[in-house]
């Protein structure tokens, strides 16, 4: 089965996330996108995260109901902060009939070569790429294992919705209505 990867510090997760994982696994040749929760990417401070198993929480609630979406904690168990060329190592051998493939923003192939063993993951993974606006995608985005598709776009970001709860507004429509009621009756982002 071929299943998009679409990693996140998901904190917290979005609509604007969930259009662009529909729309992969709806206009493309992916069967299943998976939204792993990243306890820490290197590029991101730690101490900005909520709690790991929140992040996931939500996450879940986020895409209930939908059997083409899933949420992976695979790299719960795996050595901080995440690299997802070990993280793809580790799922190829934990399902060696699966193909994974990367999902990332233009913002994110801009920055590829940056990341750890860039080029070990072009040479056994395709990258979806979908547009960002405002970001150039750099020479990447001809690679041959990289592809790019316009998926529909909200300027919605979880730095954005983690403001409006600490400022007591509220993130209706912002967020899914099961995300939305675990939300309000929590704590989280106050």
């Amino acid at each position: 089965m071929k299943i998009g990867l679409f990693f996140g510090s998901f904190n917290p997760i979005h609509v604007g996330h969930l259009i662009i994982a529909n729309y992969m696994v709806t206009n493309t040749d992916l069967k299943q996108v998976w939204l792993v929760v990243s306890p820490q990417n290197p590029f991101k401070k730690k101490s900005s995260l909520a709690n790991d198993y929140d992040r996931l929480h939500l996450a879940r609630l986020a895409v209930e109901g939908n059997p083409n979406l899933r949420v992976s904690k695979i790299e719960f168990g795996l050595p901080q902060p995440s690299y997802t060329v070990d993280t793809l190592a580790y799922l190829s051998e934990k399902h060696p009939t699966h193909e994974f493939v990367l999902i990332m923003g233009g913002d994110n192939i801009a920055g590829f070569h940056k990341w750890k063993n860039h080029e070990h993951i072009l040479a056994h993974h395709e990258i979806y790429v979908y547009s960002r606006p405002n970001y150039k995608e750099g020479d990447l985005i001809n690679h041959p294992k990289v592809h790019s598709f316009e998926a529909p776009l909200m300027e919605i970001s979880a730095s954005y919705i983690r403001q409006c709860i600490k400022e007591g507004k509220s993130v209706k429509y912002l967020v899914t209505e099961p995300v939305l009621e675990a939300l309000e009756s929590s704590t989280l982002y106050r």
